[in-house]
């Protein structure tokens, strides 16, 4: 039971703390850090975006396309034939052997356009893994951020409900000690131990929402779940979006599945052209020299050309496998941009629709109705405040800081969706550090 109260007093000592850095609107508070390690927002992004493990994958994939881009740029390698043997001639009461040996270089050269088209198919594919890599560093910064809201939002909702929860418990301890006289304070007893049990439940929730925040941060970040982070303090502001017209302009040139899709396209016109030019036969080129002695000596020096005939396959098929994926990626690129636009106005009118939602909030609100919950849990001991009101209110103050921090962090997520679609750098959220220095 001691350590039980000793677990909600410092709960009560952290919410004073925490409440205001994540509910405070319009003038910036003024923040007093008690951590010496703790680390800031962006450069926690900064961290994951340099230490985060899937981008050696990314990296891998740029350079195993650097390296397709060399051999698609590279001239087949010339072969050397030789051959020995012997040689008997017989004939006109003659006869003799000797030895006979021949050696040839010949150099495979392709048909004009072949090797231009596939250097031009491994640039694309390059640009793929580059704007692959671009795309996920975007959306790890954004899940870095959001991560780090949703980790100090379930802090907060954790501190506040532990602090309404040690109200209940403290009453519910008052209470059992005296003698229930009649059914109302029986009643009344049960009531209050019931919300109790309900509010320590959403206090462990937010505690281990908090807890899954942190770990999914360690897995971003490349450390080990046992090492300490704590973030420092932040205050999300919400700038207005762009015009959507602006928006949808901006991810023409800017939205990275947009861009992929087009390179695709492109990409696959330059596979059709080269299984069209496939269909024409290389040409192996070379020098031969042979020697032959049995009875006279004989020796060649000349020129070797060699062309394979197009009888039996003519690449017909791989034309027509081409063309297809051709008209594939066509519409990939039609259903990508379609879908883009419906995404974009989707989480413009979200991003819109919770600004307008916070916009009417009252910075002193959440303040107000904490000290409305001291007073009726101050008012109900001396029998001033019925026992409807008393629970209503204390159940209100919580759910009026769970309305205010999912509404910012699903600001938060659309606004971040929306700079990730659009590309365009309009600070869809700024999250704003005041650190004052402690006293000594």
């Amino acid at each position: 039971m001691k350590n039980q109260k000793q677990f909600w007093k410092l709960s009560l000592s952290t919410v004073f703390a925490v409440m205001p850095l994540l509910v405070t609107e319009g003038k910036e508070p003024e923040l007093v850090s008690t951590t010496t390690n703790a680390i800031a927002l962006e450069a926690l992004v900064a961290d994951v975006l340099e230490h985060n493990p899937e981008l050696s994958f990314y990296r891998a994939e740029i350079a195993a396309a650097t390296g397709e881009r060399r051999t698609a740029a590279a001239l087949a390698n010339p072969e050397v034939s030789t051959s020995m043997g012997q040689k008997q001639v017989r004939g006109s009461g003659l006869s003799d052997e000797g030895v006979a040996w021949s050696v040839s270089v010949q150099q495979t050269f392709e048909w004009p356009g072949r090797i231009s088209l596939r250097k031009a198919i491994a640039n694309r594919q390059m640009q793929l893994a580059e704007l692959g890599f671009a795309q996920f560093k975007a959306g790890l910064a954004a899940r870095t951020r959001t991560l780090a809201y949703n980790l100090l939002a379930a802090q907060a909702k954790a501190t506040a409900a532990a602090e309404v929860a040690y109200r209940f418990q403290q009453l519910r301890e008052v209470l059992v000690q005296r003698d229930p006289a009649g059914l109302t304070p029986l009643l009344e007893t049960r009531i209050i131990e019931a919300t109790e049990l309900t509010l320590q439940r959403k206090a462990t929730e937010a505690a281990l929402a908090s807890q899954s925040a942190l770990l999914e941060l360690h897995q971003l970040r490349g450390t080990p779940w046992t090492q300490t982070m704590t973030l420092q303090p932040v205050r999300m502001e919400f700038p207005a979006a762009p015009e959507q017209s602006a928006l949808l302009e901006s991810a023409q040139t800017n939205n990275f599945e947009l861009q992929m899709r087009r390179v695709e396209l492109e990409q696959q016109g330059f596979k059709v052209s080269l299984a069209r030019k496939d269909g024409y036969p290389s040409v192996t080129i070379g020098p031969y020299f042979s020697r032959e002695r049995a009875g006279d000596r004989e020796q060649q020096v000349g020129l070797g050309i060699s062309i394979p005939l197009p009888l039996w396959n003519r690449g017909k098929g791989n034309i027509a496998t081409a063309e297809a994926r051709q008209k594939q990626a066509e519409t990939s690129l039609y259903i990508t941009q379609r879908d883009l636009d419906r995404r974009i106005i989707e989480k413009s009118l979200a991003y819109q629709t919770k600004l307008g939602e916070m916009g009417k909030w009252r910075p002193e609100s959440v303040e107000e109705f904490r000290k409305a919950a001291e007073l009726a849990d101050r008012h109900y001991r001396l029998g001033a405040v019925p026992i409807a009101t008393y629970v209503e209110l204390q159940k209100q103050y919580l759910e009026a800081v769970e309305a205010l921090l999912d509404t910012r962090r699903e600001a938060l997520e659309a606004g971040q969706e929306l700079q990730r679609l659009t590309g365009l750098e309009f600070r869809a959220v700024q999250a704003v550090t005041s650190e004052k220095p402690s006293n000594p």
